[in-house]
């Protein structure tokens, strides 16, 4: 059958198959992320992607009265973003398979998602504490793991999770002649999945040991499973031998203050900030790890750097605002300063906070070796009442 050529055009002439597929909404097909455009007016943008995925919408593209039908149909969990547009909704904007609704624009800017029949939020139980909160007006029940245990399902459904991975230690050294990196904060990912009725492996990431990344947390879901990755650990020497920080993790740690410095990248997947420098002229002084909200700071003369601030999960948590952070890096080594990130990040000498995923704390001496590791991560999984 012809596709009709909509949206139509003065003067246009339709073919009577043209005619005949009328009632057929055109439909534009996406594996990937996606930013709607203005083309996308009374068609159905439909998703198919094994992994998470965004459809994101803007300003200036449609007018008061345009709609766009969004479906989901591949594994990966959609979720329509508000990008320079203003997106409200009485349901969730994330749409597991098989879900989908319509984007019904009442102004240039504003858009209103109206969510068709699917998956609603299931229940579950497990975890070290559960507790009812509430965001935004709605009533949540939150599961808490810190440590390896199980999520068990019971009713199938939605289920919003986050995750945190064990901080990374500080730097190390044999010489004990120089300033050490802090540790960098544990990665953070943050997803709403859906889930079918069973058991599902929720593993804690533990802290590094000095010299030592911080290990994964995850969960193990049936078409896709989530991971926050460790913090890498901070910059040191082996041997007289320059070790740099690890940057493989969700934060990078700090460097190492001697004649060589470097900072790590910002981890997996957008989990994590840059670690600081250290300092190589002027002084020596180690850089602050990287947090899950902020990079750390760079060392300065012999002050150490500042840990990069941590993610705020309040709002995941029901709380104001500033209330609860995680990934927090760890404080750089240096004869002062060195003071670790919000959200459990160590000062100089002092391990990260337990089920922070906070980065450990670098050494306040060049003869000491007295850095700190990192401290464990954590899981939420909450779900609609």
């Amino acid at each position: 059958m012809a596709t009709t050529p909509y949206p139509f055009v003065a003067g246009a002439v339709l073919t009577a198959s043209q005619l005949n597929s009328t009632f057929n909404v055109p439909v534009n097909n996406q594996t990937a992320s996606y930013v709607l455009l203005a083309s996308d007016g009374g068609k159905r943008v439909v998703m198919n992607a094994a992994g998470a995925t965004t459809i994101t919408v803007n300003t200036s593209l449609f007018s008061a009265g345009d709609s766009v039908w969004i479906h989901n149909i591949g594994a990966g969990t959609c979720t329509i973003t508000a990008g320079t547009a203003t997106v409200n909704t009485a349901a969730s904007l994330a749409l597991a398979q098989w879900e989908g609704g319509q984007l019904y624009f009442t102004s240039a800017s504003t858009a209103i998602f109206f969510r068709g029949a699917g998956a609603q939020y299931g229940v579950a139980t497990g975890g070290s504490s559960s507790a009812t909160i509430t965001v935004s007006g709605v009533s949540y029940t939150m599961l808490t793991f810190t440590a390896d245990a199980n999520l068990v399902v019971s009713k199938a459904g939605l289920f919003d999770c986050l995750l945190v991975g064990g901080g990374g230690g500080s730097g190390n050294q044999t010489q004990n002649v120089n300033y050490l990196g802090g540790g960098g904060g544990g990665g953070v990912t943050q997803q709403t999945i859906y889930l079918a009725a069973g058991t599902y492996a929720v593993d804690v990431g533990a802290g590094g040991a000095l010299a030592n990344d911080g290990l994964v947390s995850r969960m193990a879901a049936s078409a896709q499973s989530l991971m926050a990755s460790g913090g890498g650990c901070g910059g040191g020497e082996l041997g007289g031998f320059y070790v740099p920080s690890a940057g493989t993790g969700g934060s990078g740690g700090g460097g190492f203050g001697s004649n060589t410095s470097a900072n790590t990248t910002g981890g997996v997947a957008a989990q994590g900030n840059n670690g600081g420098n250290g300092v190589t002229t002027g002084g020596q002084a180690g850089g602050g790890g990287g947090g899950g909200g902020a990079v750390g700071s760079n060392g300065s003369g012999t002050v150490g750097g500042n840990g990069g601030a941590g993610f705020d999960a309040s709002t995941f948590r029901g709380e104001s605002a500033a209330t609860t952070f995680y990934a927090g890096g760890g404080g750089g080594g240096g004869a002062s300063g060195g003071t670790g990130g919000s959200g459990g990040g160590g000062n100089r000498t002092v391990a990260g906070s337990a089920n922070t995923g906070g980065g450990g704390g670098a050494n306040n001496a060049t003869g000491s070796n007295n850095g700190a590791a990192g401290g464990s991560g954590i899981v939420l999984v909450r779900f609609k009442l």
